[in-house]
């Protein structure tokens, strides 16, 4: 058997992707096309099946054969494929992801040096939500490719599938798992809220991956009707919010899609959230040398955190070829310029941490996704 099977060989798939359904959602195709010949009970074994990472419907033995072969003739248990596995020597592993479409995404599965307390190591999913990126910011390299589509909550789900597969070949069975998700990967997450919202139904389902909202983090770039619809309809994770400047014509500069999201508006959709929520939110700040690194800078950020429940999440900024603001190629910030605007920062009260480079080495860290593409 081939390591990544071909889930596209079906001239036409009369249902999409079982990956990207829920159990009533799989009852509903079965009877579309087995009207009234299907046990209520085999959605969820096919649920099952498909948590448990299977690839072909043959392997479901728990099916009769006859509706296995049904299956086979009208659907695919994932539309997407692997093209491409890259590994760091820091344990990260990214996947390029071919789509039905043949176009291409990348998820990372990241490590953690942080033990769980039966000593496992703790895994967190890296997932994308869009191909591409409308936002446009300058120091992303996903954000230089411009946009071409959303993602379906299938191929949002098969990015944890194919992580997945990829830990359980890596350790013993059952040793460690992924328990973590951040929505951090191509694309922004809040321009795509109904299918992000649909995949996380799916993952967080105790009958199947049981993921914990409160370990899942959704990262924007600052869309307020897309902050200000989860707090008032879910679903209820975490929220990080990057804000390369707390100065408008700055951030404006660095991060085009936000031009309409002035941060007035964004500390207000802010603020609603963690009425409506109660908890804390983490801003992402990305370092960029010599450009959003001065007193200035951290004083505007200072200032915009006033009054809201934040974590500061600085990111030295991760190196990618030729990306350039004003006609100056991007540099990372000086070890001098990390310290002194984190200790700024400090130094007025806010809760900051720092980025940890996981990924780097395979262009997988915070920025870099789309470098190989």
């Amino acid at each position: 058997m081939q390591r990544f099977p071909n889930y596209l060989n079906i001239t036409e798939t009369k249902m999409p992707p079982l990956a990207g359904m829920t159990i009533p959602e799989i009852t509903a195709e079965l009877e579309k096309i087995l009207p009234g010949e299907i046990e209520s009970y085999r959605a969820g074994q096919i649920f099952s099946w498909i948590k448990q990472g299977t690839h072909h419907f043959y392997e479901m033995t728990s099916l009769p054969k006859s509706l296995v072969k049904t299956l086979e003739e009208h659907s695919v248990i994932r539309g997407s494929k692997v093209k491409e596995k890259l590994t760091g020597n820091d344990g990260t592993i990214k996947l390029v992801l071919e789509l039905s479409d043949t176009a291409l995404i990348e998820t990372v599965l990241l490590p953690s040096d942080i033990k769980t307390t039966q000593k496992k190591t703790r895994y967190t999913a890296c997932l994308s939500t869009q191909v591409g990126c409308p936002m446009s910011c300058v120091f992303c390299k996903t954000g230089s490719m411009g946009f071409s589509r959303n993602l379906e909550p299938s191929e949002i789900v098969e990015q944890f599938l194919f992580l997945n597969d990829e830990l359980n070949e890596k350790t013993k069975e059952g040793q460690n798992r992924i328990s973590n998700l951040v929505i951090m990967g191509m694309g922004e997450p809040l321009l795509n809220l109904p299918a992000l919202r649909k995949a996380l139904e799916i993952l967080c389902n105790p009958e199947g991956f049981g993921i914990s909202k409160r370990k899942i983090t959704v990262s924007t770039a600052g869309v307020c009707e897309g902050i200000i619809d989860i707090a008032e309809n879910g679903p209820e994770t975490e929220l990080a919010v990057s804000v390369a400047s707390a100065r408008d014509s700055l951030r404006h500069a660095l991060m085009p899609g936000t031009v309409h999201y002035p941060l007035r508006e964004l500390k207000e959709a802010l603020a609603l959230f963690q009425k409506k929520q109660g908890r804390q939110i983490t801003i992402e700040t990305v370092l960029l040398g010599g450009i959003n690194t001065g007193i200035e800078d951290a004083a505007a950020l200072i200032d915009f955190a006033q009054n809201l429940d934040v974590t500061i999440n600085v990111i030295p900024w991760n190196p990618v070829n030729e990306l350039c603001f004003e006609g100056k190629k991007l540099l990372q910030p000086e070890p001098k310029e990390i310290t002194n605007f984190i200790n700024m920062l400090k130094a007025n009260g806010l809760n900051v941490t720092q980025r940890y480079r996981r990924g780097r080495g395979i262009s997988g860290a915070c920025g870099q996704l789309g470098a190989l593409l």
